[in-house]
């Protein structure tokens, strides 16, 4: 392919970049793409129903974004910042009961074997280190991290939220779908954050049924891309889970509808499935000239610059034939103003 990756940067004006959402989630608005024939229309999420073909179907991600960024101290007496990434349900756990390690990321410098407290009865041994990203090892169970981090962690919202007018309590409910249901996510599958009951009322009147899978949102999703994702086609590994049950029911609604992925982790997760009960990893990096095998539509946020999302956008696009790339599209949200980011706009591609 003849593109790298700065072909995918873009400017944007501050203003546009969304710090807090609109009320309520489905007033946002959509920018709707039809590939087959070229055309761009402009409206409210809340009547995505009157876009998508018929029996079409969603494919949604349950995943729910724990508060998983926390104040720590070190030996020293200072303080730190890091953020537990909690998502690796598939990765072994240590040999002691109640035991195990965790990836987490730091705003300040640490080494190997420095000691991380919690406060005066819990601590953690920095116990490796893989790039930026160092393993840790609490010295108790992860029922009581969990619980921590409930009580005294905050929501991982993305740092280009820089002032946002809500409060800790606010960005619990706020940045989180109304369907989130499983712990494990650093980031908000955002996409789904427009959905209200009431537009799930609407679409199950017009026969369009819905599906849930579980990806926990973790490096592979936000990272940086870096040459060696793009040159060996793969990003830091993530969990997903798809019921079997669930997966026959889809693969039989779409032999007469299309399925409609909720987000770009969705994508990821259809896309990588190979039938396996429970969870599953996936490190796939899809960028243009990727076939792909079991999505049909995608409605998505408005990504970052030269992020992997990007570049999945824009290679679904060019599987679909389009005329117009991911950059032509956000040219037109720019100039109509649309929000961008986790808290932004959407956009159905069909």
């Amino acid at each position: 392919m003849a593109w790298n990756l700065e072909q995918y940067d873009y400017d944007l004006p501050p203003e546009l970049i969304a710090q807090a959402p609109v009320r309520p989630r489905d007033a946002a608005r959509l920018l709707v793409y039809d590939t087959k024939n070229n055309r761009v229309e402009l409206d409210q999420f809340r009547n995505l129903g009157k876009y998508l073909p018929p029996e079409s179907f969603l494919v949604l991600n349950k995943t729910k974004v724990l508060p998983a960024r926390i104040e720590l101290r070190k030996e020293t007496g200072g303080r730190i910042t890091v953020l537990f990434l909690l998502n690796e349900s598939g990765r072994p756990a240590d040999k002691r009961p109640g035991r195990r390690e965790y990836r987490i990321l730091a705003d300040r410098k640490i080494r190997v074997g420095d000691r991380l407290y919690f406060d005066s009865r819990h601590q953690m041994v920095v116990s490796g280190q893989e790039d930026n990203v160092f393993l840790v090892q609490p010295d108790f169970s992860e029922k009581i991290l969990l619980g921590i981090l409930e009580k005294n962690g905050r929501m991982p919202i993305p740092p280009y939220i820089k002032k946002t007018p809500l409060t800790e309590k606010s960005l619990r409910r706020e940045y989180q779908t109304i369907f989130a249901e499983r712990p494990g996510s650093v980031a908000a599958p955002t996409a789904s954050l427009h959905f209200t009951e009431k537009i799930f009322r609407d679409l199950r009147q017009k026969g369009i049924r819905k599906f849930f899978l579980t990806l926990h949102v973790g490096l592979g999703t936000f990272a940086p891309v870096r040459p060696e994702n793009v040159s060996r086609k793969k990003l830091h590994e993530e969990y997903f889970e798809i019921d079997p049950k669930i997966a026959a029911a889809m693969a039989a609604r779409r032999q007469k509808g299309k399925a409609v992925a909720v987000g770009t982790t969705v994508v990821r997760a259809l896309e990588s499935f190979s039938g396996k009960k429970g969870f599953n990893k996936t490190d796939i990096f899809i960028m243009p000239g990727y076939e792909f095998k079991r999505t049909d539509a995608l409605i998505t946020n408005f990504h970052v610059p030269k992020s992997s999302l990007l570049l999945l956008v824009d290679a679904f696009l060019k599987f679909k034939k389009a005329k117009r790339g991911v950059l032509d599209l956000y040219a037109i949200a720019k100039a109509e103003k649309f929000r961008f980011y986790s808290f932004g706009d959407a956009m159905l591609i069909i």
